[in-house]
């Protein structure tokens, strides 16, 4: 038997016992049942969609000395046990709403359903519907980016709705599961990053570098996250959606896990785009120079990793930092004691968060380089393996 053969016999086999773990395991474990299910009323229940059919009164009340219009309106119910009944809801009338805007016949919204002590369904606004204007946003998004960047445009929405279903099909569920929240979190990061990168960059050696260098620069940045929220004795009750969580969930939920989760998970995202960039620029520079050693190549890596983490560093703190604007005008306003705002818990994990995932991404930039570096400047050691780990261009990774 040659060694072509051999090394075919050897993956073929490498598939095979993969396929068996996964069967065996991955299917029972990512598609088990969820029992997190429970009575309680928490965030969106007895809400429906429902349409403007008849503007029955519209006028101006006077709220606390402003004055703003109200209307009494006959909705339809679109969804849930009671589509097609006809009901009334006033929007307007008990509640000051800055920059109120008024609803016309064939408007959607989000109405809550109650039931009154004499059985009778009463409908209270919730919200308006803005599904088209989201539906359109998202036909733009996709376009662009297909228009843009073709195939790999393409992969990318394909990552992107994976993603989602992963959140939302195996971390959410099994984080409400009672599951350890880290645990969780990394084990989807894990397949998030495996299957987005080769999704959208396909089956070559430059993604498989890029994911061995994700995975590094992950675990270091889930360890920096857990060294310092003990460190800061953060308990995960800083944000008022876990307070609501545990208060609504029959599950119980370790918060402080979740938190790290939570880090984990975003930090993720940040060090796609510089990790992928990173490992690209290292093999862009052997193939237009394949006499450079590995030295050479992560240091000429690195100084294109220097500005680009400048800017990404930035980036990041001006994200964190528009999301945070209220609460950055609510501390301008007033007078207390500076110190303890920034001690504040809710405020500090938001610092931590912040601090951590720069510092992930300043950890990437090495990390990216050397494994670039060190990978493409190797090839040849793979032998007959080249073949099926997807090298690609194999004309410029000729030695000479």
């Amino acid at each position: 038997m040659d060694k072509n053969h051999r090394s075919l016999l050897y993956a073929g086999v490498g598939v095979i016992i993969v396929f068996t773990f996964l069967v065996y395991w991955g299917v029972p474990y990512f598609f088990q049942s969820t029992a997190y299910k429970n009575t309680n009323d928490g965030f969106g229940t007895n809400i429906e969609s429902a349409v403007v059919k008849k503007i029955l009164e519209q006028k101006e009340i006077d709220l606390g000395g402003i004055k703003q219009p109200y209307q009494l309106m006959q909705v339809e119910i679109q969804e849930g046990n009671y589509k097609g009944v006809t009901l009334e809801v006033e929007y307007g009338k008990f509640q000051q709403r800055p920059g109120l805007r008024l609803f016309s016949i064939g408007d959607r919204m989000f109405v809550r359903l109650d039931k009154t002590s004499d059985s009778l369904i009463k409908a209270y606004y919730v919200d308006r519907d803005r599904s088209p204007a989201l539906w359109w946003l998202v036909g733009i998004f996709v376009f662009s980016i297909i228009a843009m960047g073709r195939r790999k445009g393409f992969g990318a929405i394909l990552s992107l709705v994976f993603s989602f279903a992963v959140i939302i099909g195996y971390i959410v569920p099994h984080i409400l599961e009672g599951e350890n929240p880290v645990l969780v979190s990394l084990i989807g990061s894990a397949i998030l990053l495996g299957t987005t990168l080769y999704l959208t960059y396909g089956w070559h050696i430059k993604t498989h570098s890029a994911v061995i260098s994700m995975i590094i620069s992950l675990l270091l940045t889930g360890l920096l996250s857990f060294v310092f929220v003990e460190y800061a004795r953060l308990s995960g009750f800083g944000d008022e959606n876990a307070l609501f969580l545990v208060q609504v969930s029959s599950i119980e939920i370790n918060l402080k896990g979740l938190l790290l989760g939570g880090m984990i998970i975003g930090a993720l995202g940040v060090l796609d785009d510089l990790v992928t960039s990173q490992t690209a620029v290292a093999f862009e520079l052997f193939s237009v120079n394949n006499n450079l050693s590995v030295r050479e190549l992560f240091m000429r890596s690195m100084r294109i990793g220097q500005d680009h983490i400048a800017a990404t560093v930035n980036t990041l703190f001006l994200a964190y930092t528009g999301a945070s604007l209220p609460l950055l005008l609510l501390f301008a306003l007033g007078n207390g004691n500076l110190n303890y705002l920034l001690n504040a818990e809710f405020l500090t994990e938001e610092i931590v968060r912040t601090l951590v995932g720069s510092i992930g991404l300043i950890m990437a930039v090495p990390i990216a380089s050397f494994v670039a570096s060190f990978t493409v400047k190797n090839t040849h050691l793979l032998g007959d393996w080249i073949h099926y780990l997807g090298l690609e261009h194999e004309d410029h990774f000729h030695h000479h």
